[in-house]
């Protein structure tokens, strides 16, 4: 496993996925460099092996659904799901107002454990919200996975939502 987090390392670098410069975070957080995951994620080859990583980590008896805030997430909870066979919810930043009005899409069922997957996380605040999201619909939420984790309290942020949040690299492990 050890050396699949270092290939992925390399990906992140050889791709440039951290710009230096002066960055406002979604935290609303200052920041002299960005992990621009959209550039890794939009990558065949990145995202093939974040789906590698995270569904060699899941327990796919243990797992009814692999979940993911839209926009960011999204992919990686795609590759992921066609990767492991678990079907999978997309969970939207607010309601439509269209539509089935739904903040989820896909079949959540009352009970079902699900697993949300994000991109980076900073606070952790959005990788919240989504996880809230599905506990108030009716599904289990008790781990989540994010590509690269900025050190900058989601780990413990998380913690104290009763949420295990796995990083597959920490922003110290390229920086």
């Amino acid at each position: 496993m050890e050396n699949t987090k270092n290939q992925l390392i390399k990906l992140l670098k050889d791709n440039h996925v951290v710009k230096y410069g002066k960055f406002t975070l979604s935290s609303g957080k200052e920041s002299n460099y960005y992990v621009d995951m959209k550039r890794a994620i939009t990558d065949p080859i990145i995202l093939s092996k974040v789906a590698e990583i995270i569904s060699e980590k899941l327990d796919i008896n243990d797992t009814d659904k692999v979940a993911g805030p839209a926009l960011g997430a999204i992919p990686i909870v795609t590759a992921v799901s066609i990767l492991s066979s678990i079907p999978m919810l997309m969970i939207r930043k607010e309601k439509k107002d269209y539509g089935t009005s739904e903040l989820i899409e896909g079949d959540l069922k009352e009970g079902d454990k699900v697993i949300v997957l994000e991109d980076v996380t900073t606070t952790g605040g959005s990788l919240i919200k989504a996880v809230k999201a599905v506990s108030e619909n009716g599904g289990l939420v008790k781990k989540a996975f994010v590509i690269v984790d900025r050190d900058e309290g989601a780990i413990d942020n998380l913690k104290r939502e009763g949420i295990e949040l796995e990083p597959l690299v920490s922003v110290n492990d390229f920086l």
